[in-house]
Parts: structure tokens; sequence; C-alpha cells
């Protein structure tokens, strides 16, 4: 097996090869110019792909951002988290998220934060496991 090298993604043919990854994630991301188009204006505020390689390939992909509010302070904020299923249960998760702290303690960050929906119980247990405490509810209302 070859070793998996985690490495951001950055120009456009990286963020092609992390298109299909991320929209097992995000299955609402149909159009892959869209999608780069999209990491490039979140890249313009602070948004940082972090993608797992292993033979040019993306098999897992986390993004950051770094950001600030009175209620944290300085915090990594995780948008994005996914392994491809093929990969899932090999550290790779664990490994991506161990990278983006590492980062964001580089970079002054006291926390970091992430969301993941109610009925996502096998992610839930991967946080924990990580060593990440639920500490709020996430509400949101719909503006359109």
């Amino acid at each position: 097996m070859t070793d998996t090298i985690l490495r951001a993604a950055e120009d456009a043919a990286a963020l092609a090869a992390c298109f299909p990854v991320l929209r097992a994630l995000r299955p609402h991301l149909a159009d892959p110019a869209a999608f780069a188009a999209q990491v490039e204006r979140q890249h313009a505020q602070g948004y940082r792909l972090l993608a797992a390689w292993r033979d040019g390939q993306a098999v897992g992909a986390a993004g950051w951002r770094l950001t600030e509010n009175l209620i944290h302070g300085r915090f990594a904020y995780v948008d994005d988290l996914v392994v491809a299923e093929t990969e899932r249960r090999s550290g790779l998760g664990a490994r991506l998220l161990t990278a983006v702290a590492d980062a964001a303690r580089a970079a002054g960050c006291r926390r970091m934060i992430l969301d993941t929906g109610l009925e996502n119980a096998l992610a839930q247990r991967f946080y924990f496991r990580f060593g990440m405490l639920a500490r709020g509810l996430h509400f949101g209302i719909d503006l359109r």
C-alpha cells in the first residue's frame, strides 16, 4: 500500500481531484467548476483545504478557517471533514483533524470547533474519541 500524504489543495488540478471526496460529504455539490469557484471565494476569506493524497487521488479532506469571536477568542473552525468510504477506520480522519489542530495551535488559536448533524451518530462517536466535547447546540434559519 502506498503512503498517504497530507497536502493543501490550492490549485485547479488539486481542487478537481478533491471534488469527488467532498461531494460524498456535500451531495448538493453538482458541478466541479462551481465547487472550485466556491473554494476560491472561500479561500479569499481564509478557508483552507487540506487533502489526504494516495497515488494522486484525494482520499480525504478537511476544510477549515481561522476566525475569532467574543466567546472563543481566536479559533479554528472545521467546515468540512470527510474520508472516502474505503479509507474509514484507517485513522485518516484523526490525522486530518490533528494536522488542522497543529496549524491552529501554531497560529495562536485556543480552540478548534466543528458542527455535525444531530443524526450523525458515527461522526459524533469519532469526535468524542478524538477528544472533542459537545459544547452547544447549533441553531439556524433559512433566509431565502
